[in-house]
């Protein structure tokens, strides 16, 4: 494994894929703040929960950057198509079965069933996220492509 060059291409492809699912909230394509509900795991402080959620964020997209890596190490190659289809398997994960079930996972998130709580009042995602929006599925698949691709085109394989 070429540790110096996952390192780099991890990080990097990590900030695309942060400063494109930003900026899609930002411009009003989602309102969904992936960093942001997963710092809201460790705090209920909405200030320190945005610190938090970029760290845990970045860390996630380093270790998810390394699954990528090793699969690309076991097939011998790296190629931005290869890696922007691991992107969309990703995406496709992330919206179909992690968010739908976040209110069993998370403390603050609400549930579809029964609604808000004093301790969960975030609202849930719901299936590919489009309780935060009908582009959501959009910005996250594409956010998640772009990452794979980024990583795939670059990232040199021993």
């Amino acid at each position: 494994m070429n540790w110096g060059s996952w390192l780099l291409w991890g990080f990097i492809s990590t900030v695309v894929l942060t400063s494109i699912l930003a900026s899609s909230q930002g411009v009003g394509i989602t309102r969904i703040n992936l960093p942001y509900m997963l710092g809201t795991v460790f705090t209920p402080n909405r200030d320190h929960a945005k610190l938090i959620g970029i760290f845990f964020h970045f860390l996630n997209g380093w270790i998810f950057s390394l699954i990528y890596v090793a699969a690309f190490e076991s097939l011998g190659r790296s190629t931005w198509w290869l890696g922007g289809l691991f992107g969309a398997v990703q995406a496709i994960f992330v919206l179909a079965v992690a968010l739908p079930v976040l209110p069993a996972l998370h403390p603050r998130v609400a549930n579809e069933q029964y609604g808000p709580t004093i301790e969960r009042q975030l609202e849930p995602p719901g299936f590919l996220g489009l309780h935060y929006g009908i582009q959501t599925p959009i910005s996250v698949l594409l956010a998640h492509i772009i990452f794979g691709m980024i990583l795939g085109a670059f990232y040199v394989v021993k």
